[in-house]
């Protein structure tokens, strides 16, 4: 973040600084009271059953120099409406202060970490890049995110996550976006938008909030997805394509999978062709850098120095297809950040080419996916019929009713397993050996991950 005072806070957020120096410097934010650093500005937020201004004191001591908060305290602070609103007010003035600054923003019910961490990575060979970390896409993330910019940042490059209708347009508002990518539309959240329809209502938020091609709006879609594709209607800025279909502006052909199960493919834009080789696991990545590709040349980068960049780009974010190969031999594939029908499938098929390299066996630990509304019991069982189609050998589904749906789709050789413990007491009992191949994926509510970090390091 860059260096501001309190009153610039406060001009910024509409409040008013109380018992502290008006002319005082801050140099970060913080949420977390057990993660203030001198100099910062401690933001109280309310969650999870706490209040934030509770904190005050300790983040005080901790060396900050105010509270953004909502109510005067016995302590330095910008009294404001709503901490969480003048976050997101105090993110949008900064960016309004970084003229040269390109953002590009990106949603889609799958593969937006993994496609983010690609853009970011392709971006900083072109110039100063600052992105997302992690999955930190919400009203809070985005903003924080947004303070890292600085006058030498050139590409800004957002997440943007969605739990309903109007969310993604207030991230906009506070981060406006020249160029907006939308991935795909699928089954994550599908209760909470209300169907596919929905989802695609919400997710195309996203296009509308661009400037018009005039002002150097660009809209990324996937031609591959009906939902994306038909976003172009919603949007005044240039439509830009990528896909596997030719059709696409930026397409890829000749795909092809090593041993490691990471994918290799030509890669075509109007500036020419070049081979990418990617460090990154699963042909599903291959639509994933085709989105990246396409935010490239939108930005101005050359097909050859794109596909170099896509070729070196590695794993960033914890959770995503990350593979570990054990010294005896035994590799843990753990993929269990988060988990929708698309996701799994494309994980699972990851798993299965994995196995037919080692000729090991091949274990899938699923976890239940959430939030997929009515039809989640048959999402379910589809991800256990595919489990069955690629002969994934063992399968242990985790959870209750819809852990039962997906075993029941598998057949009756599935395991259920009712939590995480049990999850790991199976995985304690299971005899791995040289060339076996282990998924670990769910709701990351379920916290499976842990399990597949603790089985990587045995």
């Amino acid at each position: 973040m860059q260096t501001t005072t309190l009153a610039e806070i406060a001009a910024a957020t509409r409040g008013r600084v109380v018992a502290a120096d008006p002319a005082a410097p801050v140099t970060g934010i913080a949420y977390d009271s057990r993660r203030v650093a001198p100099g910062d500005l401690f933001v109280a937020l309310n969650g999870e059953g706490r209040d934030g201004h509770d904190f005050a004191p300790s983040a005080i001591g901790a060396g900050a120099v105010a509270v953004l908060a909502s109510r005067p305290l016995e302590v330095p602070a910008v009294v404001v409406d709503d901490p969480l609103t003048a976050l997101g007010e105090l993110a949008r003035a900064h960016i309004g202060g970084l003229p040269d600054l390109d953002v590009i923003a990106l949603t889609g019910s799958s593969g937006k970490t993994s496609t983010k961490d690609l853009i970011a990575q392709v971006l900083e060979h072109a110039a100063p890049t600052v992105y997302t970390e992690g999955s930190f896409n919400n009203e809070i993330g985005l903003p924080l995110t947004a303070l890292e910019a600085t006058g030498a940042t050139r590409h800004l490059v957002l997440e943007m996550g969605a739990r309903g209708q109007g969310h993604i347009t207030y991230l906009t508002r506070i981060t406006p976006p020249r160029i907006g990518v939308v991935l795909n539309v699928g089954t994550a959240h599908a209760g909470e938008f209300g169907g596919p329809d929905m989802t695609a209502k919400a997710k195309g938020e996203l296009v509308e909030a661009l400037p018009a091609a005039a002002d150097g709006g660009v809209a990324v879609l996937n031609a591959d997805d009906v939902r994306v594709a038909a976003m172009a209607d919603r949007t005044g800025a240039r439509v830009v394509t990528f896909g596997m279909d030719r059709s696409a502006r930026v397409h890829a052909s000749d795909v092809a999978l090593n041993e490691l199960g990471r994918a290799s493919f030509t890669l075509h834009t109007p500036d020419g062709d070049a081979r990418v080789v990617l460090q990154v696991v699963g042909e599903h990545q291959v639509s994933n850098a085709l989105a990246a590709a396409a935010v490239a040349e939108a930005v101005g980068m050359e097909t050859e120095e794109i596909a170099n960049a896509l070729s070196a780009a590695v794993p960033l974010s914890e959770g995503r297809m990350r593979v570990t190969t054990r010294p005896d031999g035994v590799t843990v594939v753990n993929d269990a950040y988060n988990a929708n029908t698309d996701s799994v499938s494309a994980a699972l098929r990851a798993l299965a080419h994995l196995g037919r390299d080692t000729r090991g066996r091949t274990f899938a630990l699923l976890g239940e996916m959430r939030e997929l509304g009515a039809g989640s019991a048959e999402e379910h069982r589809k991800v256990g019929a595919l489990a069955a189609e690629l002969g994934v050998d063992v399968v242990a589904a985790v959870g209750t009713d819809e852990a039962r749906a997906l075993a029941q789709g598998y057949g009756p050789e599935a395991l259920v397993l009712p939590d995480k413990a049990a999850a790991r007491a199976w995985l304690g009992e299971c005899r791995f050996t040289e060339g076996d191949v282990v998924l670990v994926k769910g709701a990351n509510s379920l916290r499976l991950g842990e399990l597949a970090d603790a089985l990587a390091a045995t």
